[in-house]
């Protein structure tokens, strides 16, 4: 588990983007999910980009959440599967600030350190998708479809503050957990795993409190969590 690498360019930042929240599709309902490019240096703490807001911040932002990034790799696969729609015609579909080439959820490991502009990341959990995407995309189990597919993003925390832009270098800097490639955790989580081996091995990661307890509770009953209240939402009303 130590870092055996010297700094790797794998990808390069297509668009940043931010958005501020604002009503959304449902009754007393806000979000921030329509990002929108950003020109130029954009700066970046621990707390995110500026610029950028979050609506719910008690399921969204904060230090382990500050931002998300989405491979634009994945649109021409939502493409030939959904159609040529008007919000997979630009970046920011999924609401995410960076839209990047070069490194997906099969390439990306579990707690691994990238250097974009002079920011410091690292790769601190997965996406959960929720029941906005179903909204956003105007199809009613699309947030399903992210999760089944494993085509969810992931979520970087910022460990050197600094400025990012479009254009910029991803360079990797750090792989501490190689075998843990995101597709493969997400795997474990999203297929309903009770094997009671993995899920100990995989308590052994440096994963964010709440999925430590999410991996915990699964080995205390085993029984899979119910995810259709963050899939499905609330009524529409």
């Amino acid at each position: 588990m130590q870092n055996t690498l010297t700094e790797t360019t794998i990808g390069k930042v297509e668009a940043v983007l931010t958005g501020k929240a604002v009503p959304y599709s449902r009754p007393g309902k806000t979000s921030a999910i329509h990002k929108q490019p950003v020109s130029g240096k954009v700066q970046v703490t621990e707390s995110g980009l500026s610029g950028d807001e979050q609506a719910d911040l008690r399921v969204h932002g904060g230090p382990h959440k500050a931002v998300h990034i989405y491979p634009r790799e994945h649109y021409s696969n939502w493409q030939s599967e959904l159609g040529d729609l008007e919000v997979l015609q630009q970046a920011g579909a999924f609401g995410e600030n960076i839209s990047s080439r070069g490194l997906t959820e099969e390439t990306v490991c579990i707690g691994d350190q990238f250097r974009i502009g002079s920011v410091l990341f690292e790769v601190s959990q997965g996406r959960q998708p929720c029941w906005k995407l179903n909204d956003r995309f105007d199809i009613r189990d699309m947030a399903k479809r992210v999760q089944d597919t494993r085509r969810t993003g992931w979520y970087f925390r910022v460990l050197e503050a600094g400025e990012i832009q479009a254009g910029d270098d991803i360079i990797l800097a750090k792989r501490a957990w190689p075998e843990w490639s995101l597709a493969r955790f997400m795997g474990l989580i999203y297929d309903g795993v009770l094997d009671v081996e993995q899920l100990r091995v995989a308590l052994e990661l440096p994963l964010v409190e709440s999925w430590q307890k999410l991996i915990r509770k699964r080995l205390e009953k085993a029984e899979v969590e119910d995810w259709s209240p963050r899939m499905d939402g609330p009524a529409k009303g």
